[in-house]
């Protein structure tokens, strides 16, 4: 029934493939559960109750992609977009957090209606493919470079703005094993490569005390009860200007992190037929389910995950990748203390492979076509130095229509690309004033 039901044998793949792909997927992404809780928390929200929304609305979006848009792309709330409803509108405005949950609502449900009719689709499949692989690119120099900060082999530098971290820290030499072991398993061809790296370095790190074994097993799930349905009675503080600017902000980011985060993953396991996303709508609908659903359970914003591309890479090719995601983060509620050993210095290095694998994607742009690979360079680079893939495709999509405009070539660009310039321009306007 599995097999008839994901098609698996006309995907070369299998249950244990799958099994393996989901489970590395998850294993790359599980610092979400630890590190959500501890952003919105810096804004009054309960912890505990943020650590099950987190694993909740993962597990409920991410199996809903895996049975319905039948991808192997895992949905979680994401980094930024986090830090943005805690340290600019709660903190930084100084509204309650159950009113910032609100504007997440309501962007949840704009978000769901340009979904069920089409709107989203449309647009992704408007961008140009050059600029598509611009964004698999970009996310990829971005997602490496996380992996290079989180582990310490790069850190901020007074004198360069960057440099090289403290190599001489257990840590960040622990990151640097990493790097070496998984590098060697890949470029040996070793199924699994990413996943078995991950163990090895856990496993290393245990040995030599960079990670702390779990003093248990098994804990009790926190109670959603702080936040459940705190939404709901923030409606009614709704309805200021930085209120809208809020849900403006939460609207737009959450909307290009996730068409980002999805061609980036598509491009990186070959989904795209005629530079379009196959069951698109189906797909961005698992986003915008969890979206509204996390809003209600109480977390920000949620986003597919680049980390899909670690699963994508050791085989997974279907849904049932994201369904034994979905299931590994309701398992996680209760065996939380496990993950203890999942650090940054054991997830680095996947980040890191990862990044150079959509890197690849790069080698298909025209380069020769100066507006295109001016677009293209500003959206690779602005990724990392910006910190937000949707500053880095803000970019690129304002200088290319600009560029094809002067150069004579306006009518070459779809109308949908104009539309979306000027919207980032507005965008990137409402960033500065905030």
């Amino acid at each position: 029934m599995i097999e008839k039901y994901f098609n698996l044998s006309a995907n070369h793949t299998t249950i244990r493939t799958e099994f393996v792909a989901g489970l590395t997927t998850f294993v790359s992404m599980a610092y979400i559960l630890f590190v959500n809780p501890s952003v919105l928390g810096a804004a009054g929200m309960d912890k505990g109750a943020v650590f099950t929304a987190t694993g909740l609305i993962a597990a409920i979006a991410t199996i809903f992609m895996g049975v319905v848009a039948k991808y192997p792309f895992a949905i979680a709330p994401g980094l930024g977009i986090n830090a943005f409803f805690a340290y600019s509108v709660v903190l930084g405005m100084g509204v309650k957090w159950q009113t910032a949950l609100a504007a997440v609502f309501v962007s949840g449900i704009i978000f769901w209606l340009l979904t069920i009719f089409k709107i989203r689709e449309v647009i992704i499949n408007a961008i140009p493919a050059d600029l598509k692989s611009a964004i698999a690119g970009g996310i990829g120099l971005f997602i490496a470079f996380l992996g290079l900060s989180d582990g310490g082999i790069v850190a901020a530098n007074k004198d360069t703005i960057i440099g090289f971290g403290d190599w001489s820290k257990p840590a960040t030499l622990l990151t640097i094993f990493g790097i070496l072991v998984t590098f060697a398993l890949f470029a040996r061809h070793v199924p699994g490569a990413i996943f078995i790296g991950l163990v090895i370095t856990a496993v290393a790190g245990l040995i030599i005390g960079q990670v702390h074994a779990p003093t248990e097993i098994i804990s009790t799930v926190p109670s959603l009860k702080p936040t459940f349905g705190q939404a709901i009675f923030g409606l009614k503080d709704l309805g200021s200007l930085q209120m809208l600017v809020a849900v403006v902000t939460f609207l737009l980011v959450a909307f290009f992190d996730t068409a980002g985060s999805l061609i980036g993953a598509a491009r990186a396991g070959g989904f795209l037929v005629n530079n379009e996303l196959p069951n698109a709508g189906k797909a961005l609908m698992a986003d915008s389910i969890g979206m509204l659903g996390g809003s209600l359970l109480g977390t920000s914003p949620t986003t597919a995950y680049i980390e899909s591309s670690t699963g994508i890479a050791v085989g997974g090719r279907t849904g049932l990748t994201s369904v034994f995601t979905g299931i590994f983060f309701i398992l996680a509620l209760a065996f939380s203390p496990l993950l203890t050993v999942v650090t940054s210095q054991v997830t680095a290095p996947a980040l890191i492979v990862v990044g150079v694998l959509m890197a690849g994607s790069l080698g298909s742009i025209d380069w020769e076509d100066f507006p295109m690979a001016a677009a293209a360079f500003l959206t690779v680079l602005g990724m990392p130095l910006s910190y937000s893939i949707s500053d880095g495709i803000a970019l690129g999509f304002i200088v290319y229509p600009f560029l094809m405009l002067v150069t004579g070539r306006g009518k070459q660009v779809h109308p949908i690309m104009y539309g979306l310039g000027l919207v980032f321009v507005a965008f990137m306007v409402i960033l500065q004033i905030g």
